[in-house]
């Protein structure tokens, strides 16, 4: 039994790496999927980084800049809303513009909206 005890102390205290590797070797060795090992050793009290990583951003337009009009076109492209809907997004600024949405994509519109003259961030 202090066997177990020490083994389940040692998985708790992996650092993110570890887990990492932990799992491509019970994937490669043993056959069993890394994502359940992954959740089975970051559901201790020490492995604080991997869940604080964000998955989901929301993309805030801060303001339209010196090119409302591009701004307010943009939004509207981007959103699928119409017209009268982009512009009141853009008028009632800070106002989020997508919500949810992964990593990647915020950061693709992030950088449409700022080359039209916005000032956005992500959060």
């Amino acid at each position: 039994m202090s066997d177990l005890k020490n083994l389940a102390e040692t998985l708790v205290n992996l650092t993110v790496k570890d887990v990492n590797e932990l799992a491509t070797i019970l994937k490669e060795e043993y056959g069993i999927e890394p994502a359940a090992a992954a959740v089975v050793v970051s559901g201790g009290a020490g492995g604080g980084e991997a869940a604080e990583e964000k998955t989901e951003f929301d993309v805030i337009l801060k303001s339209a800049g010196a090119s409302k009009l591009a701004v307010v076109k943009l939004v509207k492209d981007l959103t699928g809303v119409g017209l009268k809907e982009a512009k009141d997004m853009v008028d009632g600024a800070p106002a989020p513009i997508k919500q949810g949405i992964p990593k990647d994509e915020a950061e693709a519109l992030k950088k449409q909206l700022e080359e039209a003259g916005a000032e956005v961030e992500l959060k």
